[in-house]
């Protein structure tokens, strides 16, 4: 005889949302208090340096992405996807508690910071081989040539961003399998 178990109940903490004014509470409909927690953090610290690489490589490569070729273009399509999504989770985090827990915990958000780290990690080594290869013999012969400063750092806090994404993803791993 099989024995069917009865439905799942997800319990929702509350998230104390919304903005203290005063002596009352308004805005009740954010979730401000996620961006307090480790994941919240790693969200900001990754919205922001990747908008930060996507603005050094639009800035200083966009010039010479001829010369750099698809490794160019390679960094950008990652940093912009990557970017974008990013900012789709917060919006969802922030205006919904509900998202947090349900996102969160399913297998997206481990498959997207996953594959995310893997293609920043891949696009930043392309990148930094091209930008060495390419833009340093200019940078050691045209005299206060920024490019070649600019996309080294480009793809070094790309890299970054790839390691943040990579522990992410462990993280989000281990809140899908159950572990905290």
């Amino acid at each position: 005889m099989i024995q069917s178990r009865g439905p799942a109940v997800i319990n929702f903490a509350n998230s104390g949302g919304g903005l203290d004014c005063c002596c009352f509470k308004c805005c009740s409909c954010l979730n401000l208090y996620y961006l307090r927690t480790q994941a919240g953090i790693l969200k900001i610290i990754e919205m922001v340096l990747g908008s930060f690489c996507q603005s050094l490589a639009i800035n200083f490569g966009y010039q010479y992405s001829g010369s750099i070729g698809p490794a160019y273009y390679s960094f950008l399509t990652t940093a912009s996807w990557s970017l974008m999504t990013i900012i789709v989770l917060l919006f969802c985090y922030i205006f919904s508690g509900k998202s947090q827990y349900l996102i969160r915990q399913s297998l997206f958000e481990t498959v997207f910071n996953g594959i995310a780290a893997f293609c920043y990690i891949s696009s930043c080594s392309y990148l930094g081989m091209i930008v060495n290869s390419v833009l340093y013999p200019m940078y050691t012969v045209t005299p206060f040539f920024q490019v070649y400063p600019a996309m080294t750092g480009t793809y070094v806090l790309g890299t970054i961003v790839g390691i943040i994404h990579g522990f992410d993803c462990y993280k989000s791993y281990r809140l899908f399998k159950g572990y905290r």
